[in-house]
């Protein structure tokens, strides 16, 4: 594994909470304040993100469900079966994987754009998207919840052809596969 790599912004953030769980040895007090402030800049620009999607005004809650009466461009694609099989057989590779549980639906949100926007530039095709089964009792999770959700809404949809809840050896219900589309232009 090379040494020389950076870590990239969500894995300094994963970091950050696990350096924050510990207690620094006598003496090693100073390295954390860097860390600290990437961690205040992080926060930062994820809650600007947030205050730039919600409205000006506040709007009044009302529970919006899918309408089944009108047609819906985010509709779920599921994976085709044998591929499906072949990924969890690990005949197809996942080309990245991105963990998110433990993070706040804001944080997530923000880092799962990149990431797919990122794979998707790469010409990736498949990857793993965990989100956690939620840990309280008689709760799904916030993440498992969203994420489906999400991937309905503009910023995600020309990213994505279609995803599945993944293998129980993948995280089973509490992760996805995703097939990601094909970049314009590229040819099968």
């Amino acid at each position: 594994m090379a040494r020389d790599r950076k870590l990239s912004a969500d894995e300094r953030i994963l970091w950050g909470k696990v350096a924050r769980s510990t207690r620094p040895m006598p003496g090693k007090a100073g390295a954390l304040t860097e860390l600290d402030a990437f961690l205040a800049e992080a926060e930062a620009a994820a809650e600007r993100e947030q205050e730039k999607q919600t409205p000006a005004a506040p709007m009044p809650l009302q529970p919006t469900l899918p309408s089944a009466a009108k047609p819906s461009a985010g509709v779920h694609h599921p994976l085709e079966k044998p591929v499906k099989r072949k990924i969890a057989k690990g005949r197809l590779a996942l080309e990245a994987r991105i963990d998110l549980h433990g993070l706040v639906q804001s944080e997530a949100h923000s880092i799962l754009l990149d990431f797919l926007i990122r794979a998707h530039e790469r010409g990736m095709r498949h990857v793993l998207v965990i989100t956690g089964k939620g840990s309280s009792m008689g709760s799904e999770g916030a993440l498992k919840r969203a994420v489906p959700l999400w991937f309905s809404k503009p910023e995600f949809r020309y990213l994505i052809s279609s995803y599945e809840p993944a293998a129980q050896h993948h995280g089973g219900e509490g992760a996805l596969y995703i097939r990601l589309s094909r970049r314009h232009g590229e040819r099968p």
